[in-house]
């Protein structure tokens, strides 16, 4: 029987899953698109059942699709995107709805933080600011406004450690996403410090219990084997998260390597083992040698979403045309964008539509359109809002370059609407850096399913992904 490795990334707009052989050849690929919940404002939200229901469906596709036996699966890794939360009872049942990254409704709780601990303290033990709602933060707002649901947590995890729970047994978080957990989170020493749970009232018994990234933690349960398809007893790995797995996929593994991605938000990443952490940005362990190499990450909150916003929202036309025709619609309106001239003739847009991360930190900040006229098209709105998410980035850059001696160009384009030549054209001039597409991309999953290799020993090292 042939060495295949799964990889499954669950993002904020759906989940993706592929299968690979040993040399690195996507046999598969599976993705389901999640709705996103905006009960109130300031709140985003998924169904957090979806997530288990999806990855039944997306393996027992893979592996149907890659017309491999389940016991050739050697490993499976998984991701996801942070910060979120997925409460579960004692039977490991979901409590409520699933908090994901753009949810920004614990100012009360970032506040008492910052009066009662102070910032100062968090950033010294966490590398992090408060600002992007750690799932701690939305814990402890549980805890303040819902006694009755909180009082019922046994575990309160992100989407992949509620997946590896459903799937092992074990509640184990990776040290990549709990550096997203935040608040009491010894990014240096990588464990929780219990002094300052104590103070904030969190028990440390909810939470997941740490590992670095890639360990192998346990095998599929027989349970999780008849609802998946998975063979009993297949190695699933501590996982990574989201973004480290689609670099590490794409070959970032040496400080100093940079990769952007314009999935859900729109970020990159650099590669460092140095602990000067920037208190604008967002760190946290990088996948290779987790226990003591970082990477850092300038976020954008809504970066791909701001043109998924724009599909769903005011392009019903080219959605209708895509279920008629099977024309992409995103490519649809990428084609109206190309038709207008840099700058698009003067209309610029803000693009903070669920607030801002990087380095503004401004959950209020809200998007804008400015210097709308009747000259304007749909178009230009496409493109202004492309250039917006680039204008973005670059302002990141800005404070990146003038700390960091070691980057390695060029910056190399990897998930989500990098597909789009104009958008890639656009960040490049924006940024004045060189840049490549990365040939295969497969993305976070395709990341994920190489850490299993390395983990399990079907791969010698990451250097294969290069």
């Amino acid at each position: 029987m042939a060495d295949c490795l799964m990889g499954i990334d669950y993002g904020t707009g759906g989940a993706k899953a592929c299968v690979i052989d040993a040399a690195g050849n996507v046999l598969s690929y599976a993705f389901r698109e999640f709705p996103i919940v905006v009960e109130k404002p300031g709140w985003s939200e998924h169904d957090p059942r979806l997530y288990w229901d999806s990855t039944c469906q997306m393996i027992r596709e893979t592996i149907a699709e890659a017309r491999i036996d389940p016991r050739e699966v050697r490993g499976i890794s998984m991701s996801s995107a942070m910060p979120a939360l997925v409460m579960v009872d004692e039977d490991h049942k979901p409590i409520g709805m699933a908090y994901n990254l753009m949810d920004r409704r614990a100012t009360a709780e970032v506040q008492w933080l910052r009066d009662n601990v102070g910032e100062d303290r968090i950033f010294q033990v966490t590398g992090n600011r408060l600002e992007d709602h750690p799932t701690i933060v939305n814990l402890m707002w549980e805890r303040n406004n819902r006694p009755e649901l909180y009082v019922q947590i046994y575990k309160a995890l992100n989407v992949d450690s509620y997946v590896r729970l459903k799937m092992t047994g074990r509640s184990v978080a990776n040290y990549s996403t709990l550096a997203l957990y935040g608040v009491a989170w010894d990014i240096v020493n990588n464990r929780f410090d219990e002094q300052l749970l104590e103070e904030i009232g969190i028990d440390p018994c909810i939470l997941p219990e740490p590992y670095p990234c890639g360990e192998v933690i346990g095998g599929v349960t027989a349970q999780a084997a008849a609802e998946t398809g998975l063979y009993p007893g297949t190695p699933v790995t501590s996982g990574q998260i989201d973004c480290n797995a689609g670099w590490v996929g794409a070959g970032a593994i040496e400080e100093g390597d940079v990769q952007m991605n314009l999935g859900t938000v729109g970020n990159f990443g650099i590669i460092h083992k140095d602990t000067s952490f920037l208190k604008s940005m967002i760190v946290c362990a990088y996948t290779v040698d987790s226990a003591e190499t970082y990477v850092t990450v300038p976020t954008t909150t809504t970066g791909g979403m701001s043109i998924r916003y724009l599909r769903d929202n005011f392009s019903q036309m080219e959605v209708e045309v895509e279920r008629a025709l099977g024309v992409d619609s995103y490519d649809l309106l990428n084609m109206q964008a190309a038709k207008v001239a840099p700058g698009s003739d003067g209309l610029v847009i803000l693009p903070y539509l669920m607030g801002e991360r990087t380095p503004i930190w401004d959950v209020d900040a809200r998007g804008v359109i400015f210097g709308l006229s009747l000259s304007h098209t749909k178009g230009h709105v496409v493109r202004a809002m492309m250039e917006a998410v680039a204008y973005a980035l670059y302002h990141n850059y800005t404070l990146i370059k003038d700390v960091r001696d070691k980057i390695n160009y060029p910056f190399v384009l990897n998930e989500g609407g990098a597909k789009s030549p104009l958008w890639r054209r656009i960040i490049t001039d924006v940024m004045n850096v060189p840049t490549v597409l990365v040939k295969r991309r497969t993305g976070a999953p395709y990341g994920d399913a190489i850490l299993s290799g390395v983990a399990t020993g079907v791969f010698e090292d990451f250097g294969v992904a290069r």
